[in-house]
């Protein structure tokens, strides 16, 4: 593990270097916050008893009368979000009168409100009534392998026609191209392409235009550090038009505001996340689970580096509302990589993101999260010292010790498909977050010590590849095999996706040999297997 380069683990360091200059950013003009000398702004989450716009109206009105600034509502689930630089303002919005929960969703300050966008997305006009979840129907962090590292020199020339102005890279290790070779992972699985070049996981004589045809009409949101749309395995996959950027809480619409901001540690994130989901079969580079499936791609990484639950929520009712069938998070929510419910500021959040999943949910969407690279048993307590992980210069960490209660956001929402990740022996990776009724499947996520042969490749930004480990990637396998069932099954609400995803894990084949993938706190209903059949009468998830 002295490996991880993740965001979630040992580039925390780096991670603390971004935060602690953030001062400087923001007088250097790196953060969209206007100008306020003399003030330190928080934003907060507000949370109306009733959760939609009548709720978010009468929100919006109880900030404004306790001197905050709207930045945001979301109608569609009662909430706002707003600024304030009075450390009282959340105490006196929970006394009043049709106010669930209110709370700060960070720690450190900024001078202002943010800035106004130049294209800003609508988030009042909800895209379609929702349907019951039974009837129509949680970066977490990737570990790049440290082996069989090709150089990316500067002068390279752009790979299959790119354009000279590639996207940063970073200093992520990279790997040559693997022609798409088979890969370990989508062989555990069952999602290598079969004879003729047809997709696993659709029925028989979906292929060639069919099998196209089918996933080109399913939507798959990618909510991460942004997606490199000009990557030849994906200029194809991300659909401009329900692509956005949520880095402040607000969609902006603004063209390439989806894209991942190289300025920014581990920005190729998305990008890696959106290949293993549906990179193009085109002979080149890697093949996702489901290639052809329509990508959204939502940026939450925000410039200070963070996923703030604004941004989580701000994502959430976006890709709902542009028709998201499969939503990936591979990450955690900042600044507390668990909340805790008895704290007034986390409760807000809990219940801000609770909201967002479930309106999700109800649209027909089905939300996958990574379990986490901690190593944890999520049912048990636990110690947590990296939290908060936005924490001003000169403040010393907080250690907190946590119980059952303190969740990881989304991956421990009802409903979401929590995924634990797995190593090519099918073993549980020894970085994985685990836990009894804590995981809804297993997925690959590699050996981080394992190169390209144990980890997971897949694109990177620049035209690139990355060899990454985590169960960011696990979680990704797990969205591609929903598109699948979507595609297969366009009538089947989440509730009935979701079942299917378990009930195919129950019966499929275990890497480790029969019976040994049983333990549900380790895999859940088992080791993701594609294609996912349809559940048994009755069966649960």
């Amino acid at each position: 593990m002295q490996q991880v380069r993740s965001r979630r683990t040992l580039l925390l360091p780096v991670r603390c270097l971004v935060v602690l200059s953030l001062a400087a950013l923001i007088l250097g003009g790196a953060v969209p916050y206007m100008g306020g000398p003399g003030h330190a702004y928080l934003g907060y989450l507000v949370v109306a008893d009733r959760d939609d716009a009548s709720g978010a109206a009468l929100a919006g009105r109880e900030v404004r009368a306790a001197g905050g600034t709207v930045v945001q509502d979301y109608p569609q689930i009662g909430v706002v979000l707003a600024y304030a630089d009075s450390r009282s303002f959340a105490d006196r919005l929970r006394r009043r009168p049709g106010i669930a929960e209110a709370g700060a969703a960070r720690t450190a300050p900024v001078p202002a409100p943010p800035g106004s966008l130049a294209d800003p997305g609508d988030l009042r006009r909800p895209g379609g009534p929702r349907s019951p979840r039974g009837a129509a129907s949680r970066p977490e962090g990737a570990v790049p392998g440290p082996q069989d590292a090709a150089p990316a020199p500067q002068d390279a020339a752009p790979a299959r026609g790119r354009p000279a102005d590639l996207l940063p890279a970073d200093d992520t290790p990279t790997v040559p191209d693997p022609r798409e070779r088979p890969a370990w992972n989508l062989e555990m699985i069952g999602a290598d392409p079969g004879p003729g070049g047809d997709v696993a996981g659709l029925p028989s004589g979906f292929g060639g235009d069919r099998r196209q045809e089918a996933l080109g009409r399913v939507v798959v949101a990618v909510l991460d550090s942004g997606v490199d749309d000009s990557h030849p395995d994906l200029r194809a996959a991300v659909d401009p038009d329900r692509s956005a950027s949520c880095a402040d809480g607000r969609p902006d619409r603004s063209d390439g505001a989806w894209r991942p901001d190289g300025t920014i540690p581990e920005s190729g994130h998305g990008t890696h996340v959106a290949g293993i989901v549906g990179a193009a079969r085109d002979g080149d580079g890697v093949v996702g689970v489901a290639p052809g499936v329509r990508i959204a791609a939502v940026r939450l990484l925000g410039p200070q580096g963070q996923y703030y639950a604004e941004n989580i929520v701000c994502g959430l009712l976006w890709a709902a509302d542009h028709g998201a069938r499969a939503i990936n998070d591979s990450y955690f929510s900042d600044p507390w990589k668990y909340n805790c419910p008895e704290d007034p500021d986390q409760a807000a959040v809990i219940a801000a993101v609770a909201r967002a999943v479930r309106y999700a949910q109800e649209r027909g969407a089905v939300v996958v999260a990574s379990a986490g690279n901690d190593a944890q048993d999520l049912g048990a307590p636990r110690t947590d010292a990296r939290s908060p992980n936005d924490r001003t210069a000169g403040a010393a960490p907080v250690v907190r010790t946590l119980g059952s209660e303190c969740i990881r956001l989304p991956a421990e929402l009802p409903g979401v498909v929590a995924v634990s990740a797995v190593e090519r022996s099918g073993a549980l990776a020894g970085y994985s977050n685990y836990g009894g009724g804590r995981i809804t499947l297993a997925a690959p996520g590699g050996d981080p010590d394992g190169g390209s042969a144990r980890a997971v490749v897949s694109d990177w930004p620049g035209g690139r590849y990355a060899a990454l480990a985590g169960t960011s990637m696990a979680a990704a396998h797990v969205t591609g095999a929903v598109a699948l069932a979507a595609a297969a099954h366009p009538d089947w609400g989440s509730d009935r996706l979701r079942e299917a995803l378990a009930a195919a894990a129950r019966r499929g084949r275990c890497p480790l040999g029969p019976e040994l993938c049983a333990d549900p706190r380790y895999f859940g209903a088992g080791v993701l297997a594609v294609p996912p059949d349809p559940p048994a009468p009755g069966s649960g998830p």
